[in-house]
């Protein structure tokens, strides 16, 4: 989930060959959210202590980890399947077909693999596309310019059931993404309608991601260390695995076990910024496999371009004072996204570039 071009990732400092002490006695935590498939969670009572229960693990989880998996989603597993038929259909086709539908300076939308990117070493092929038709970002990282770019999606002539099939996708990843999003909020001590606002003009994308074989393992990786910029990655994997976690603890790389129908959840950036720092987005990355080849579909949940990102008023007092300045999430967005095709005179942005003076001294 290599970062330059991708708005997801920040450029690794660490070097190859790749250390391979990774942990993997521990696991992160597993949460059945079944409870909240019959029941709003804007209507829930705080005498329901299956939800209080489940609250109370989301907090734990943000605040420990970063990561969670969730099981009893409420996601159709036949949506799920037909995605991830459609794309190993894709993945297949002759590099020449794929290339039709290849991203461009213009257009950060449709495929592309290591060989197009700066950051040669990560081991992959993606497809993105975006959920709001036309998504609306900055056309620049420049504040003085008000120029808005319109993102529309590029669909191969083939497989023909890919877009439907991906476009369904997407609509449930909404759908669990909003949910998560509320139970989040309420782990926070805030309404769960709280966060909601922001995504009224998401800025979220679905990408599709394959790691062939790799004959050298140890010296690539699938995606190199990294946070997410956005608010919530929600990332179905195959039964291959390959995602490991850095735990905050003790710093050690966890491999994340793939759990059938599974999804995991990761807190982003924005997350970190509007809690003031209670949850933090953690690093992680994708090890490649020597024999098979992996697929990954992560769901990035955006907030809308004009949002400004900041501490919520709610979480903030004079013991607590803002760790960050207020940033606008589409010029971040931007900045992130543009710096493939041109060598943009900033330093790759990242949320710690915002932190305010006090913060910084603490």
């Amino acid at each position: 989930m290599g970062e330059v071009f991708d708005s997801d990732f920040i450029q690794s400092s660490e070097h190859r060959p790749y250390p391979t002490s990774t942990i993997q006695t521990k696991d992160i935590p597993v949460i059945d959210i079944s409870p909240t498939n019959s029941t709003s969670i804007s209507q829930i009572h705080s005498t329901d202590t299956a939800i209080t229960g489940l609250i109370a693990k989301i907090s734990d989880a943000c605040r420990n980890w970063g990561f969670f998996q969730v099981i009893n989603h409420g996601v159709p597993p036949e949506k799920r399947e037909k995605v991830e038929t459609a794309a190993r259909k894709f993945f297949a086709l002759p590099p020449g077909e794929k290339k039709k539908v290849r991203r461009d300076q213009l257009n950060p939308l449709g495929y592309y693999d290591s060989e197009h990117t700066k950051n040669v070493r990560d081991w992959k092929e993606i497809f993105d596309f975006t959920v709001e038709i036309p998504t609306l970002v900055p056309a620049s990282h420049d504040p003085d310019d008000a120029e808005i770019t319109e993102l529309r999606n590029r669909w191969p002539d083939f497989p023909p059931d890919l877009r439907v099939a991906c476009e369904d996708y997407a609509t449930e990843m909404v759908k669990l993404s909003y949910k998560l999003l509320e139970l989040i909020a309420l782990s926070l001590g805030l309404p769960a309608d709280r966060l909601n606002g922001f995504f009224k003009d998401h800025a979220s994308f679905v990408r599709l991601n394959h790691y062939p074989p790799c004959p050298s393992p140890h010296l690539a990786l699938g995606i190199g260390r990294h946070k997410d910029s956005g608010a919530l990655t929600v990332l179905a994997q195959d039964d291959v695995g390959g995602l490991e976690v850095k735990q905050q603890l003790d710093g050690e790389w966890i491999f994340v076990k793939p759990i059938p129908d599974a999804y995991i959840v990761n807190i982003g950036d924005v997350i970190q910024v509007w809690s003031n720092d209670k949850y933090e987005s953690v690093e992680h990355r994708v090890k490649v496999n020597s024999k098979n080849d992996r697929l990954s579909i992560p769901f990035f949940f955006n907030p809308s371009h004009y949002v400004m990102v900041k501490p919520l008023d709610e979480l903030i007092d004079e013991q607590k004072p803002a760790r960050y300045r207020e940033y606008n999430f589409g010029r971040f967005y931007s900045t992130r996204r543009l710096s493939d095709f041109k060598k943009l005179n900033v330093e790759n942005i990242q949320i710690h570039h915002f932190r305010s003076a006090s913060a910084s001294c603490s």
